[in-house]
């Protein structure tokens, strides 16, 4: 099977990704597997589903062994459980065959998503805080 164009770009990107880009985007191919899965559960697709909720699982173990416990401390902890709270959620949704634990899950990665944007954007620069200084052309 032929690569499509987008997962020739979605390997580029992640070959070419800092450390803390990668996170963000497991968070977002999670995200995504989730809401295959959800998919795939309308549509009474057995085997899809099975295999978008295994993927978002292995995403979430991606995740754990990401951690730096050594630096994360509490944080680190904490995420080691909720990591392991949203496996268990996932095996839940695929062996009642049910839509609340996926709809769960895909809300928790979207905040746990949304902070890590937060905590990893650039602060911004206010004018006051500029190191730029006009350069005056009058003599």
């Amino acid at each position: 099977m032929t690569p499509s164009a987008y997962d020739r770009y979605l390997e580029a990107e992640i070959l070419s990704a800092e450390p803390v880009k990668l996170v963000g985007i497991l968070y977002r191919a999670a995200i995504e597997a989730v809401a295959g899965a959800r998919r795939h559960l309308l549509a009474r697709d057995i085997q899809q589903r099975s295999r978008s909720i295994t993927r978002a699982s292995e995403i979430l173990n991606q995740l754990m062994l990401s951690l730096d416990h050594s630096a994360g401390g509490e944080l680190s902890r904490n995420l080691v459980e909720l990591y392991a709270y949203m496996q268990t959620r996932l095996i839940d949704a695929n062996t009642n065959q049910t839509d609340p634990p996926l709809a769960e899950v895909e809300r928790l990665l979207g905040t746990l998503a949304e902070a890590w944007r937060t905590a990893t954007a650039a602060p911004a620069v206010s004018a006051a805080e500029s190191s730029y200084v006009p350069v005056s052309c009058v003599l």
